[in-house]
């Protein structure tokens, strides 16, 4: 056996038989799990006296380091699927799959994690920027999160990811409602074929009046629906349906959607889906909104490139250089009310060029716009 770093001593006087040790091996693991990591290391010394004080465990050292060497055993056994025997001779030829690990430098055992730290920094991140998810549901997805990395490291993380105010959805239904949605689009429900379904809810919006309290569209009418596709943008998620009164397809906000419930009527619209570009279409719907497509060249300042790439891509976009100072770009946009708001924001930075009637209606615009303030 390993010599480790400290003496072998006898902690409990007397004889007799020790109670709960049948479950020591278990509170071993939890306790390196939550308390180490590589930079925070746990002596044998500080795992006994954990469990005496804290847990009400009489054990010697020299048990504690066997129920170490089993612990490491059973994790490559369930990992590996094989025997004990077997696992034991895996360890043998490869320490590196040991999960609790002893540092000869740092004189103690760290848990090893299966996740890297920034992987769940990352994780933990996403949770807190979708807009989606409510508050509370977001410290709770948080908590979960955290239980992969040590309490160290959890301080870190939870630092990093609270520093940026967002703004939440307060729909507590929320991630119900994506599951029953999941459901009516599934093919294969519960271990049985299933026919994707309609699905009918109320649809809210924001009064003037009371914009602390959302009230229900058409009077409170159902919205029935052909869901196909879930959509994250800007951080929040969306349904791309088929509406049947509009027979065309649409997107819904998913947290304002409310008492979401399935049919049992098989949707419709899969040839109107079949025919979607998804990557087109969702550029149209969330970047420039819905209007007449139009091939346009925009003049801009070389600093707004990734701006630029971002929002329109490079598919069948040309890119080319103008001077020093400036850059071209020429792609096929939907012209309208949102698509000059774009150009707008960048000020003098950037102008729209061509086609000559794109600039006309341009112009009309931006006419009609500073009337409103020459009243």
């Amino acid at each position: 056996m390993r010599k480790f770093d400290d003496e072998e001593t006898n902690v409990k006087p007397g004889h007799g038989k020790k109670e709960h040790q049948k479950i020591k091996p278990y509170v071993v693991l939890q306790y390196l799990l939550k308390e180490s990591d590589e930079n925070h290391v746990i002596s044998g010394k500080m795992i006994e006296a954990f469990l005496r004080e804290d847990c009400d465990i009489y054990a010697e050292r020299r048990s504690i380091y066997r129920d170490i060497e089993e612990i490491n055993k059973v994790a490559v056994m369930l990992d590996e699927e094989c025997t004990i025997g077997e696992a034991e001779e895996i360890l043998a030829e490869d320490e590196d799959r040991k999960l609790i690990v002893y540092d000869e430098h740092k004189k103690g055992f760290y848990a090893k994690r299966q996740c890297d730290t920034s992987d769940i920094k990352l994780l933990a991140e996403c949770v807190y920027s979708a807009k989606f998810i409510p508050e509370s549901r977001s410290d709770l997805l948080i908590d979960n999160v955290c239980k992969l990395v040590s309490v160290h490291e959890e301080r870190n993380i939870r630092h990093n990811v609270l520093l940026t105010d967002r703004v939440k959805t307060n729909n507590k239904e929320i991630l119900a409602t994506i599951g029953k949605i999941n459901d009516a689009m599934s093919k294969n429900l519960h271990g049985k074929k299933h026919v994707p379904e309609k699905i009918k809810f109320k649809y809210l919006k924001y009064t003037i009046n009371n914009l602390n309290e959302q009230v229900e569209r058409r009077h409170g009418e159902d919205y029935v629906v052909s869901p196909f596709q879930m959509l994250i943008n800007d951080g929040y998620y969306y349904l791309l349906a088929f509406d049947d009164k509009k027979k065309g397809m649409r997107t819904y906000r998913v947290d304002r959607m409310r008492g979401v419930d399935l049919t049992n009527i098989p949707r419709e619209g899969d040839e109107v889906f079949n025919e979607i570009d998804l990557k087109s279409y969702t550029q149209r719907v969330f970047s420039m909104y819905v209007g007449k497509k139009v091939r346009v060249t925009i003049r801009c300042i070389n600093k707004l490139l990734d701006t630029v790439v971002d929002k329109l891509g490079k598919d069948n976009v040309v890119y080319s250089r103008v001077d020093d100072n400036h850059f071209d770009v020429i792609a096929t946009v939907e012209i309208s009310n949102q698509f000059y708001g774009w150009l707008l924001g960048f000020g003098k930075e950037m102008r729209l060029v061509a086609p000559d009637i794109a600039v006309a209606e341009f112009k009309s615009y931006l006419s009609k716009i500073s009337e409103m303030y020459l009243r």
